[in-house]
Protein backbone atom coordinates (compact mmCIF):
# COMPACT_ATOMS: atom_id res chain seq x y z
CA UNK A 1 0.00 0.00 0.00
CA UNK A 2 1.10 3.52 -0.82
CA UNK A 3 -0.37 6.70 0.57
CA UNK A 4 0.01 10.03 -1.21
CA UNK A 5 -0.56 13.45 0.31
CA UNK A 6 -0.51 16.55 -1.87
CA UNK A 7 -0.06 20.16 -0.88
CA UNK A 8 0.59 23.53 -2.45
CA UNK A 9 -2.47 24.27 -4.53
CA UNK A 10 -4.26 27.57 -4.44
CA UNK A 11 -5.30 30.68 -6.32
CA UNK A 12 -2.81 32.60 -8.43
CA UNK A 13 -2.98 35.24 -11.13
CA UNK A 14 -2.07 34.45 -14.70
CA UNK A 15 1.68 34.57 -15.17
CA UNK A 16 2.33 33.57 -11.59
CA UNK A 17 3.88 30.46 -10.10
CA UNK A 18 2.92 27.67 -7.73
CA UNK A 19 4.77 24.67 -6.37
CA UNK A 20 2.97 21.44 -5.63
CA UNK A 21 4.36 18.77 -3.34
CA UNK A 22 3.42 15.13 -2.98
CA UNK A 23 4.67 13.00 -0.11
CA UNK A 24 4.53 9.23 -0.44
CA UNK A 25 4.50 6.81 2.45
CA UNK A 26 4.05 3.09 2.91
CA UNK A 27 5.63 0.65 0.46
CA UNK A 28 7.59 3.30 -1.43
CA UNK A 29 10.32 0.85 -2.42
CA UNK A 30 7.90 -0.55 -4.99
CA UNK A 31 7.21 2.77 -6.71
CA UNK A 32 8.60 2.89 -10.25
CA UNK A 33 7.47 6.40 -11.12
CA UNK A 34 5.57 9.33 -9.69
CA UNK A 35 3.72 12.02 -11.51
CA UNK A 36 1.04 14.65 -11.67
CA UNK A 37 -2.21 14.52 -13.57
CA UNK A 38 -4.95 17.11 -13.73
CA UNK A 39 -8.63 17.19 -14.43
CA UNK A 40 -10.72 20.22 -15.26
CA UNK A 41 -14.53 20.14 -15.14
CA UNK A 42 -15.91 18.32 -18.14
CA UNK A 43 -12.48 17.09 -19.21
CA UNK A 44 -10.68 13.81 -18.92
CA UNK A 45 -7.78 13.43 -16.54
CA UNK A 46 -4.55 14.21 -18.37
CA UNK A 47 -0.87 13.76 -17.76
CA UNK A 48 0.97 16.85 -16.59
CA UNK A 49 4.38 15.40 -15.78
CA UNK A 50 6.01 12.26 -14.49
CA UNK A 51 9.43 11.21 -13.25
CA UNK A 52 10.85 7.72 -12.99
CA UNK A 53 13.04 6.34 -10.27
CA UNK A 54 16.00 6.68 -12.64
CA UNK A 55 15.23 10.36 -13.14
CA UNK A 56 13.67 10.30 -16.60
CA UNK A 57 10.89 12.83 -17.07
CA UNK A 58 7.94 13.24 -19.38
CA UNK A 59 5.62 16.24 -19.78
CA UNK A 60 2.26 16.94 -21.32
CA UNK A 61 2.57 19.10 -24.42
CA UNK A 62 0.63 21.98 -22.90
CA UNK A 63 3.04 22.43 -19.99
CA UNK A 64 6.42 21.85 -21.63
CA UNK A 65 8.79 24.68 -20.91
CA UNK A 66 6.64 26.02 -18.07
CA UNK A 67 6.41 23.19 -15.54
CA UNK A 68 9.22 21.20 -13.96
CA UNK A 69 8.88 17.94 -12.06
CA UNK A 70 11.54 16.89 -9.58
CA UNK A 71 12.08 14.39 -6.82
CA UNK A 72 14.66 12.17 -5.28
CA UNK A 73 15.32 8.67 -6.57
CA UNK A 74 13.94 7.34 -3.31
CA UNK A 75 10.45 8.13 -4.66
CA UNK A 76 9.36 9.59 -1.33
CA UNK A 77 8.52 13.11 -2.45
CA UNK A 78 7.85 14.68 -5.81
CA UNK A 79 7.47 18.35 -6.64
CA UNK A 80 5.85 20.21 -9.51
CA UNK A 81 7.10 23.73 -10.11
CA UNK A 82 4.55 25.57 -12.22
CA UNK A 83 5.60 28.85 -13.84
CA UNK A 84 3.89 31.17 -16.29
CA UNK A 85 0.53 29.82 -15.24
CA UNK A 86 -2.43 30.31 -17.54
CA UNK A 87 -6.17 30.24 -16.83
CA UNK A 88 -6.37 26.99 -18.78
CA UNK A 89 -4.11 25.38 -16.17
CA UNK A 90 -7.01 25.61 -13.73
CA UNK A 91 -7.86 22.09 -12.58
CA UNK A 92 -7.65 19.63 -9.74
CA UNK A 93 -4.13 18.24 -9.71
CA UNK A 94 -3.63 14.66 -8.61
CA UNK A 95 -0.42 12.99 -7.53
CA UNK A 96 0.12 9.53 -8.95
CA UNK A 97 2.44 6.68 -8.03
CA UNK A 98 2.95 3.70 -10.30
CA UNK A 99 3.61 0.68 -8.11
CA UNK A 100 5.61 -2.26 -9.48
CA UNK A 101 4.59 -1.11 -12.92
CA UNK A 102 1.09 -2.52 -12.58
CA UNK A 103 -0.92 -0.52 -10.05
CA UNK A 104 -1.67 3.15 -9.68
CA UNK A 105 -2.15 5.00 -6.43
CA UNK A 106 -3.69 8.46 -6.33
CA UNK A 107 -3.70 11.36 -3.94
CA UNK A 108 -6.85 13.19 -2.93
CA UNK A 109 -6.20 16.06 -5.33
CA UNK A 110 -5.40 19.72 -4.84
CA UNK A 111 -7.16 22.60 -6.56
CA UNK A 112 -5.18 25.02 -8.70
CA UNK A 113 -7.04 28.09 -9.90
CA UNK A 114 -5.45 30.62 -12.22
CA UNK A 115 -7.31 33.89 -12.62
CA UNK A 116 -7.05 36.01 -15.74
Amino acid sequence: QVQLVESGGGLVQAGGSLRLSCAASGSTAGINAMGWYRQAPGNQRELVALITRSGNTNYGDSVKGRFTISGGNAMNTVYLQMNSLKPEDTAVYYCNARYLGIRDYWGQGTQVTVSS
